[in-house]
């Protein structure tokens, strides 16, 4: 398989077995001209773990996937866990929950209930019949999401073989045990594949489990629909007002859930060299043992913890930041979706230098972000100084961020997946062109 390596100053993606050249800044229209949509004969199954409104790059990812396939008219359906209380409370452990099932636009979501969670495994008793039930439809391709060892083990359900697609956000790093429990399941389910996806060819040189599908071996770069972060509203520009009149100096924003890969330590350890508040957007276990570092810091005055937030106040955060903070530190984080919200806010980035992730090749050094080496607060510190004393840097990098989030195109990523499809269906010797 041959990775075609992306120049600095371009970004196109080649398909390893194809010699489409796409650059994801086109839109459909420009692309294909201004054909009316056409309705393929085939329904998209989405297995994911959660939806939004939970948030999370990997949940984002689905609802702007499945969003713009539905708008190229393709039939979406998404089959995903419901950690909704009756209350409509996001419980992530080990509460109740029922299913439920609704249209997000032209999207169907089918939210499974789940009798519990149990080492991040969801018990949803009708899970494999819905899933037998979604794939008895012959025109039916899935496309799973992973990691996700719900869906995972749920695959076993299926006593025909069906046309599959499987996105690899990122392989499990630090839990050892789920990682090794769960290999059996992934060896059978990528084995039955048409198509293995990583989110960059950077990710695929460091993961020695996909290099081992190297034949269906793919890649498709995420997507977002950038127009609520360029052209925010009122309600986003109000709260980001109220933020800077809140908080005086600089704001340094990061977000994302607070769990280990994330590194936030690094960050509030940054927060002691340079001047500002730190505001933390997003909810985690180790909130608390954050919190006590940043007090042993002498700088728990200067750490906001805002939990979680509207879309809205997402945007206006992103729009009142000197820069977005993403300090992760190991491969888990595979690509870093909040990079590209931010660029398309205008709110440059330092990110970390995480080898063989896709994070510093989303928002690249000196270009529009400033990237250090990887669980060093001093250089963190140094990089966020350089955005305060020198002139000219935070408009050049966010000038160019602006560019580069615009090459996230969500509407491309629809249309190249629609091809990655075509030829997943042609190998499995259906006639559903595209």
């Amino acid at each position: 398989m041959h990775h075609n390596s992306e120049t600095l100053g371009e970004y196109s993606l080649k398909s390893s077995r194809s010699s489409t050249l796409i650059n994801p800044n086109l839109t459909p229209e420009k692309l294909y001209g201004d054909r009316e949509k056409k309705r393929l004969n085939y329904r998209i199954c989405h297995l994911s773990k959660y939806y939004p409104p939970v948030p999370g790059g990997i949940e984002t990812h689905v609802q702007t996937l499945a969003r713009a396939q539905a708008d190229l008219g393709a039939e979406v359906v998404v089959l995903c866990v419901n950690p909704f209380d009756r209350n409509h409370n996001f419980t992530a452990t080990t509460n109740r929950t029922e299913t439920i099932e609704e249209m997000d636009g032209n999207v169907k979501v089918i939210r499974l209930g789940r009798l519990a969670s149990i080492a991040r495994l969801d018990i949803c008793p009708e899970l494999p019949q819905k899933l037998c039930q979604v794939a008895r439809n012959s025109n039916t391709l899935l496309h799973l999401h992973t990691p996700n060892p719900t869906m995972l083990i749920a695959m076993l359900a299926l006593r025909k073989r069906v046309p599959l697609v499987v996105t690899h956000h990122s392989d499990i790093i630090k839990q050892k045990i789920l990682k090794y429990a769960l290999r059996p399941f992934q060896y059978f389910v990528y084995g039955k594949a048409s198509s293995v996806l990583a989110t960059s060819s950077q990710y695929i040189t460091g993961s020695k489990f996909l290099q081992s599908y190297e034949k269906n071996l793919d890649y498709l770069p995420l997507g977002l629909d950038s127009s609520r972060f360029s052209n925010p509203s009122p309600a986003a520009l109000s709260f980001a007002a109220e933020l800077k009149r809140k908080y005086d100096g600089p704001i340094w924003l990061s977000v994302g859930r607070v769990v280990y890969y994330k590194a936030l330590h690094v960050a509030i350890q940054a927060l002691t060299k340079v001047p500002g508040r730190l505001i933390i957007v997003g909810l985690g276990p180790l909130q608390a043992e954050l919190k006590a570092l940043a007090k042993e810091l002498g700088v728990e005055n200067r750490v906001v913890w805002l939990g979680r937030v509207s879309d809205d106040q997402l945007v206006g955060a992103y729009h009142a930041a000197t820069a977005l903070w993403f300090p992760s530190n190991v491969r888990s984080e595979g690509f870093g979706l909040v990079q590209v919200e931010a660029m398309a806010s205008g709110c440059p980035v330092i990110n970390a230098n995480i080898i063989c992730s896709g994070v510093p090749w989303v928002s690249r050094h000196e270009k529009e972000a400033l990237t250090v080496p990887i669980n060093n607060s001093v250089a963190f510190a140094g990089a966020a100084q350089r955005l305060l004393d020198e002139p000219g840097l935070r408009d050049r990098l966010v000038a160019a961020g602006r560019k580069r989030a615009a090459y996230f195109n969500n509407e491309a990523m629809a249309e190249r997946s629609l091809e990655i499809y075509s030829r997943v269906l042609s190998k499995a010797g259906k006639n559903f062109a595209y």
